[in-house]
């Protein structure tokens, strides 16, 4: 009988070694896997547990000399934490059912074979999947130590946003909310989304470092793909055949030029829209030397191996001031 050329490549052996030869670039793999999501937040490395962010406050001006003047205002540090949570995947597979879920019948035989890492590829492909899990659930995930799912490992932005409505540090008296009074539909997705912007602080407004549909630039507005749709839906239909708009797709709010529209699959079922900028919405890993995040293949089964990950992750804004960030809290369809 013909010797199988994966079973032939893909032993216990090899890919334990791989694991450990590899682990500083595999245990990167999940957050690549984020992919184009992270180019609309900032990553924060070299965090275990936790990092005190946040941003300066308190008054310094220039004014006409005076020997005698000293300002007494302290400068102070509004300090928020940023939550990093300690997770682990122990997760049972057949190597060589993977490398066909990867390559296909097409080169999983002969010449095919000769010049591809296989078990390299199969720990990248195991650690990408956990990336993508982190990816969907950016913004929905909400902490409980007892859970068992990517969901379960740390607080999302909504789930951050909800907590800070409940204890008023996200409201319209701050300035930093605002709130639909209807839902957001294919008839006034236009309106409500301009109204929208208009309620943001003018420092937010004047966010505006050339953003293009290339760049991660200047103010983002996060939201479901939903309310993206009913916006060019609408902007569609009010602006016609006019040879001005001759795109159905937009990237920007009318009248807003640097707030670009970043429609997340993590948002679909959300009850927010954010606007804020990459700067502030941050994401935090470890991914350092000397870290307790650890990558491993072990073998305790006749036929399956079991491929272990341990990391650390968690989101959290960088500032909730008015100048930073508003939410829009949508209003349910009915």
């Amino acid at each position: 009988m013909a010797e199988d050329p994966i079973s032939s490549k893909i032993t216990p052996a090899a890919l334990a070694t791989s694991a450990a030869r590899y682990r500083t670039e595999l245990l990167k793999m999940p957050i690549f896997a984020l992919g184009q999501t992270l180019r609309f937040f900032t990553l924060r490395p070299g965090i275990r547990y936790s990092e005190t962010v946040g941003e300066l406050s308190g008054s310094i001006e220039l004014a006409p000399y005076d020997e005698q003047r000293v300002e007494a205002d302290d400068i102070k540090v509004k300090g928020r934490t940023l939550y990093t949570f300690f997770g682990d995947v122990v997760k049972n597979f057949s190597p060589n059912g993977v490398a066909q879920s990867i390559y296909g019948s097409s080169i999983t035989s002969g010449e095919g074979l000769k010049n591809v890492d296989i078990v390299r590829q199969v720990l990248a492909f195991l650690s990408a999947k956990v990336g993508r899990g982190l990816a969907v659930h950016l913004f929905d995930a909400v902490r409980n130590a007892g859970g068992n799912k990517t969901k379960d490992l740390f607080n999302g932005f909504d789930t951050i946003t909800s907590n800070e409505i409940a204890a008023g540090d996200i409201s319209a008296e701050a300035g930093n909310l605002f709130e639909f009074s209807e839902a957001i539909t294919d008839v006034n997705a236009v309106d409500m989304l301009s109204s929208f912007c208009r309620a943001a602080s003018d420092e937010l407004l004047e966010n505006f470092d050339g953003a293009t549909e290339s760049q991660a630039s200047g103010l983002l507005l996060y939201v479901p793909r939903s309310v993206l749709d009913a916006y060019n839906a609408d902007f569609k239909a009010t602006t016609g055949n006019s040879p001005v708009y001759d795109k159905f797709n937009q990237t920007s709010v009318e009248g807003f030029p640097n707030i670009r529209f970043v429609p997340m699959a993590a948002k679909s079922k959300s009850p927010f829209i954010h606007l804020s900028t990459r700067q502030n919405m941050l994401i935090g890993v470890d991914q350092m030397p000397g870290s307790k995040e650890t990558l491993t293949v072990e073998k305790h089964h006749a036929f399956l191996l079991q491929f272990i990950l341990t990391m650390f992750f968690g989101a959290q804004f960088e500032s909730i001031d008015k100048d930073r960030l508003l939410v829009g809290k949508l209003h349910p369809a009915a």
